[in-house]
């Protein structure tokens, strides 16, 4: 039986959404990625290999990802403290979707711009 369309969650139109938002906010894939390619890494050295993102929004992505499990946090109790972090199991399980559109974006995204500079000359 179809669910009428009033009652229909994002989920269940597209039970990938959920994946989505998780994964692909702003700054998720990049610092993902910088874990997954240079391993552990203190605070600091992430925000120079992110290069563009601020202090208090690495803070707040770095929070959410260790929340869902995509990165661990470890707190050094030294003088000073220290802090690193990496990306855990579950992230790297991520590895293979981004592969995958990686492999997409190298083959598709000149089309992608092919299309978008013909509607704009259309338009």
């Amino acid at each position: 039986m179809r669910a009428d369309a009033s009652t229909t969650t994002p989920e269940q139109a597209c039970p990938i959404a959920p994946v989505v938002d998780l994964v692909f906010s702003r700054w998720t894939t990049p610092i993902l990625w910088a874990l997954n390619e240079f391993g552990r890494q203190r605070f600091v050295e992430l925000e120079r290999r992110i290069g563009s993102i601020t202090p208090k929004v690495l803070t707040q992505r770095l929070r959410q990802l260790e929340r869902d499990g995509l990165l661990t946090r470890t707190y050094h109790a030294e003088v000073p403290p220290r802090v690193e972090y990496e990306i855990s199991e579950l992230g790297r399980s991520l590895a293979p979707l981004f592969a995958t559109l990686a492999d997409w974006s190298t083959e598709n995204l000149p089309k992608v711009e092919e299309a978008r500079s013909a509607y704009d000359a259309a338009s």
